[in-house]
């Protein structure tokens, strides 16, 4: 019997790096990298790993030389092509925006006229210009796209995540093309090898485990049986929550995992109802 040949997987380096390593820690994934060593060992039988640039996993996710990749939604579109998104981490969250310095742009437009627009993304820059029926000249920037403003360009297209690299130059957003976030990638064949869709399968459940954990932590409250009923109703639960009876009848512990986003709410909501002794605490992983 021939042994499975490991899915190749390509980790990027720079900005999503710090995010993607973390997160694939989480689910028990080690990577081990040197300190100039390109191909990590990655302790989850089956995959071997390359670090790469963002816009290279999307090239060579396209080629097949790498078969599985996380990369941002946004190169993926600019380069216009064909692959399986299998997981969103929503990671590293951006727009990608069309800016102008702020004394050129009135009521959020444009000036009329004819324009140069630089950016690092031109497939998508291009296909702005065109929708917009611009009268604009392109120009490819390599990086720091927010300086050529006034001189050498009067609008760019770029990514942000706050906007506080646009308002430092002086720069307002006048439209948003796209959102994106870090995502894995996977090349249209692989899904069709079994044995290596298996140990995607695998790869998504220890990801979302963590993802979903993330999203909740593990609450636990007192009640008298009185108000029982009222906090068992009110406790926003994945299926039901766990009651266990306190020593000498004193009550009842219960213990569920809610949506971090409404802890702020749910913990008043509970004193109201009579929950005492309430204690938050981390989750690492849920697996339904």
């Amino acid at each position: 019997m021939s042994k499975l040949t490991p899915l190749r997987l390509g980790l990027p380096k720079g900005r999503m790096q710090p995010g993607v390593m973390k997160l694939l820690a989480d689910a028990g994934i080690e990577i081990q990298v040197g300190s100039r060593n390109y191909r990590p060992v990655v302790s989850m039988e089956g995959i071997e790993a390359k670090l790469l640039k963002p816009q290279n996993i999307v090239e060579m996710l396209h080629a097949g030389s790498r078969e599985i990749g996380f990369a941002g939604a946004d190169w993926v579109a600019e380069m216009d092509v064909e692959l399986v998104e299998l997981f969103d981490t929503g990671l590293d969250p951006v727009r990608l925006v069309a800016a102008a310095p702020e004394e050129t742009v009135s009521d959020g437009k444009l000036p009329e006229g004819p324009m140069v627009v630089a950016s690092e993304y031109e497939t998508l820059t291009r296909d702005w210009i065109e929708d917009k029926g611009l009268d604009a000249t392109f120009v490819h920037s390599y990086g720091a796209t927010e300086v050529f403003p006034p001189e050498d360009a009067d609008c760019i297209v770029d990514n942000t995540a706050t906007g506080s690299t646009l308002r430092a130059n002086d720069l307002a957003i006048v439209d948003s093309l796209m959102t994106s976030s870090t995502r894995l990638y996977a090349h249209p064949g692989v899904m069709e090898d079994a044995g290596k869709k298996a140990i995607i399968d695998r790869l998504l459940l220890l990801l979302e485990s963590v993802l979903a954990a993330r999203r909740r932590v593990m609450l636990e409250v007192n009640v008298d049986q009185e108000n029982l009923d009222e906090v068992i109703d009110y406790v926003p639960c994945m299926r039901e929550p766990t009651i266990s009876p306190l020593r000498g009848d004193a009550g009842f512990a219960v213990k569920a995992a809610v949506p971090r986003e409404d802890l702020t709410a749910i913990i008043p909501g509970l004193k109201r109802r009579g929950g005492t002794d309430i204690v938050v605490s981390e989750l690492a992983q849920i697996i339904p």
